[in-house]
């Protein structure tokens, strides 16, 4: 799962990079923001499995000049969080361990992945991926054991470039420190924060920080309230911090100094794997929204192709298989027959006229051979290449309809980069499918001289009609070679009216074979119609298709396969190790 979501994430950043609408850029940085949260909070699951002893991580989080970072100290009992009346200053999540040591921080930068672990005094402004971690060397008796983060801000116009530390540094959190000031709690960057963090279920305290005597009853209502329309779980403690005028830091009241620790107990990592589903499942359909569109626009186009492809096979069956001046096939299957048929004495008489004059029939077939000029002369090969053609003409018409019948947003870009690549791919596409053709009509001779010695099995069980057929042959042999003599050579596609294979069509036919020649004819047929359609326009063509939108640029389009999505679901329901759900 943790692989699914950094491909999620890293989809949605590229498109965002490319993206011009403001309010679907907008939509995709929340996505984004929320991918960060759940790769953080998978690898915190992770981080748990591997420890005999997880250490207890606290997060101090707020709105720019909160005083997180003051609050952050007065907790520490130190001046180890550095502090300045300027905005923005923290800029990296900095950890600071208290009452354990830094070595035992294991597993911290397999958890922040690309973020580089620093000293605190080598953290730059100029760089963001990066965090650090302080052992604390005073005592603290406010805080339990383990390590305290101070975050940056997430509200402030510099946020978004180091807000990835932010996250990750919450998602890390098994409790987390709200501070909040009198004039920042009711900004609507706070509120959605914490309900963003929800599914998370820490444990957490409201430090109401900077107030003034006499003025906290008002906004502990008031922030009661925007915390039952962010979120539903119960209403937290919140702590009120008066600033000590010499120091100027926060003082922690002394009716609250086990707080944090009680807090502390109420930490459940047995639950983590129960909490991260709930998390994936909640912005589940949202995240794959644009992956749904993708793949809907891909049974889309498999459907117009399988359309596409269908007409074409009717367009083949109709001025091909079904015409009757240009089904060329059966026809061969009759010269061969001829072939087959040699009459002792004329036979050898009629083969050296034939090879004199270069007889077409002769030269385009014989027994167990196979001539490539077969292909060229062929109505058949041109009329596919024709049908191939047309196909992929129509199926560009279609795409542009699709563009212009208001498809909006990312599926139109979808359906317009796909007629891109279709453009792009077409010549090629027609020139693979011409050599499939002539690969297709070479081999499929087999099937012709099959059919041929068919016919002749059935006519040896009729010796009458084999003889009768004989001698008719040897006078529509000469026709064919006075005919030869005078239009010096036919063609393959003559071979359906020249007078050879009309004499000997019409003459079985009318024997007591004829039933049987039909039915030989129409299983020929019928094979050529399949082999033609699985062969060509499912194989060579339908398939090539279909694999067009891989070609899409993944700067634009997610480019998740349906898949891919399948195991990532499965992944989400799948129990592992009797706890872990993902």
């Amino acid at each position: 799962m943790l692989e699914f979501i950094q491909l999620l994430k890293q989809r949605y950043q590229a498109v965002l990079a490319q993206q011009g609408n403001e309010a679907v850029k907008a939509s995709y940085q929340q996505r984004i923001d929320q991918l960060i949260l759940a790769e953080a909070f998978i690898r915190k699951g992770q981080l748990i499995d591997a420890s005999p002893e997880p250490l207890l991580h606290m997060a101090v989080v707020g709105p720019t000049q909160a005083g997180k970072s003051s609050l952050a100290n007065v907790l520490l009992n130190s001046h180890a969080a550095g502090v300045s009346p300027l905005a923005g200053y923290t800029i990296h999540p900095q950890g600071f361990c208290n009452g354990v040591s830094v070595a035992d921080c294991t597993g911290l930068q397999h958890y922040f992945g690309r973020f580089q672990q620093l000293q605190q005094t080598q953290l730059s402004k100029d760089r963001h991926d990066c965090y650090s971690l302080t052992q604390n060397t005073t005592d603290s008796t406010l805080l339990p054991h383990g390590v305290l983060w101070d975050t940056p801000d997430f509200d402030s116009i510099d946020s978004a470039t180091y807000r990835e530390g932010v996250i990750r540094a919450i998602a890390l959190a098994d409790m987390v420190i709200l501070v909040i000031s009198k004039e920042k709690y009711a900004d609507q960057s706070v509120w959605d924060i914490m309900a963003a963090v929800e599914a998370l279920h820490q444990p957490t305290v409201i430090c109401l920080n900077k107030l003034v005597e006499g003025s906290e009853s008002i906004i502990i209502q008031s922030l009661k309230e925007k915390w039952q329309r962010a979120r539903a779980d119960e209403f937290p403690e919140v702590v009120s911090l008066y600033y000590q005028k010499p120091g100027g830091l926060p003082v922690w009241p002394e009716s609250r100094q086990q707080l944090l620790n009680q807090l502390a107990n109420k930490v459940s990592l047995t639950k983590h794997a129960r909490f991260e589903q709930e998390l994936l499942k909640r912005h589940w359909q949202s995240w794959l929204e644009p992956i749904f569109a993708e793949h809907q626009a891909l049974t889309d186009w498999a459907e117009l192709v399988d359309l596409m492809i269908k007409q074409a096979m009717e367009s083949y069956q109709r001025d091909y298989l079904s015409h009757p001046h240009h089904y060329e096939t059966f026809q061969l299957a009759m010269t061969e027959l001829l072939n087959l048929m040699e009459i002792p004495g004329l036979a050898r008489i009629l083969a050296g006229t034939r090879k004199i004059l270069t007889w077409p029939v002769r030269q385009i077939m014989k027994l167990g051979r196979k001539r490539l000029h077969i292909a060229d002369s062929s109505y058949e090969i041109a009329l596919l290449n024709q049908i191939a053609e047309h196909t992929l003409i129509q199926l560009a018409d279609k795409l542009l309809d699709k563009v212009e019948q208001g498809h909006q947003g990312q599926q139109s870009q979808w359906w317009r980069q796909l007629n891109s690549v279709l453009r792009n791919r077409r010549q090629d596409a027609l020139q693979d499918f011409a050599q499939a053709t002539k690969n297709y009509h070479l081999s499929f001779q087999q099937d012709v001289e099959s059919a041929a010695h068919q016919l002749y099995g059935k006519l040896q069980q009729q010796p009458m009609v084999l003889n009768g057929l004989r001698a008719t042959r040897a006078t529509a042999d000469a026709a064919v070679i006075a005919l030869t003599l005078q239009m010096g050579g036919i063609g393959l596609h003559d071979l359906v009216i020249a007078p050879a294979m009309v004499t000997l069509t019409s003459l079985l036919a009318e024997s007591a074979v004829g039933g049987y020649m039909h039915k030989v004819e129409a299983e020929l047929k019928q094979n050529q119609f399949n082999t033609v359609k699985q062969t060509l326009f499912i194989d060579s063509l339908r398939n090539k298709l279909l694999q067009l939108p891989e070609q899409l640029s993944i700067s634009t389009h997610f480019n998740i396969s349906p898949d891919q999505l399948r195991a990532a679901e499965l992944q989400l329901t799948e129990k592992r190790h009797g706890l872990r759900l993902l």
